[in-house]
């Protein structure tokens, strides 16, 4: 019986047994739970096919979709203490973001990059939620700061696309300082006239949302996407009161004032675009027509 079950069963096991698929190729969409090649997801644009589901796109992903032809220049990010404050919990806070650091290959939950869109020159600055949920720190506020800075010295349009669970616990009052600080680099954007447009993505919420999330010329928001200060269940219990149903998703938002359009991946680019070109070029295209008589009307 030991022979049998020791060595001949693996053996049939062996032959018998479906050859393992790596996990890479698959992904799993979490709303509607269908599998979906990786391929015929990234071609996509990591939207599923089967339910409409916008999966988080990553920073590189998302560049490559909004610049004219995927062609832009990233910009090197002030550098910013790595512990300021020592902070330890179930592990060090150090570690944790050497970990994020090897994870994602990048500095800090925030990239920045310029290059063209439709044309025009444009500074975008975008956050990876999978940096310690893209929360905000002092690297984060640099960033902001550094794009703001960058959109006034090239005479550009800002967008910045955040994907935070707010600011960041590890860095106390240091992160909520960011609040600030990116709201003034924001100000400092509107006040060159320049446009300066968010697009709200899954999710939005804490300190992010409290403070340059929302003050964006144009909100634009990804659908289903949360957007929001607290959470759902945090809300539901200080008020003990059941929320509305789909209460701070984008679709809600918009029906309430506080996102202007909601739009789907496929579309942002081209209504991106478009809207750049109203706001950079608000002169008619070519010259006006004067209508026979219409001097005459104008003197009655």
């Amino acid at each position: 019986m030991n022979w049998l079950a020791n060595l001949v069963r693996p053996k049939i096991q062996k032959w018998v047994r479906p050859k393992d698929v790596p996990d890479h190729l698959w992904n799993k969409c979490p709303a509607c739970a269908n599998m979906i090649f990786h391929r015929d997801l990234e071609k996509n644009l990591f939207v599923c096919q089967h339910c409409g589901h916008h999966l988080k796109l990553a920073i590189k992903d998302r560049f490559a979709m909004l610049f004219d032809d995927g062609l832009f220049q990233k910009i090197e990010l002030p550098k910013a203490p790595a512990d300021p404050l020592r902070f330890r919990d179930l592990k060090r806070y150090g570690d944790r973001l050497k970990e994020a650091q090897n994870r994602t290959g990048e500095a800090d939950a925030i990239q920045v990059a310029h290059g063209k869109m439709g044309g025009i020159g444009v500074v975008i600055a975008a956050f990876d939620f999978h940096f310690l949920g893209g929360s905000m720190g002092v690297a984060v506020g640099e960033g902001l700061v550094a794009a703001a800075e960058l959109a006034v010295l090239q005479d550009a349009p800002l967008i910045v696309v955040p994907a935070s669970g707010g600011a960041r616990m590890q860095e106390g009052i240091l992160s909520l300082m960011q609040m600030a600080r990116s709201t003034v680099a924001v100000g400092r954007v509107k006040e060159k006239g320049l446009p300066y447009i968010v697009l709200l993505t899954d999710p939005t919420t804490g300190g992010v949302t409290a403070s340059f999330a929302m003050l964006g010329d144009i909100a634009l928001a990804e659908p289903g996407a949360v957007i929001g200060f607290a959470g759902a269940r945090v809300i539901e219990n200080t008020i003990r009161e059941k929320l509305p149903e789909g209460f701070q998703r984008s679709e809600y938002l918009e029906e309430h004032g506080m996102v202007d359009m909601v739009v789907h991946r496929h579309e942002l680019r081209a209504t991106l675009i478009r809207l750049l070109g109203l706001l950079r070029n608000p002169k008619p295209a070519g010259d006006l027509l004067r209508l026979p008589g219409a001097d005459v009307k104008a003197a009655r």
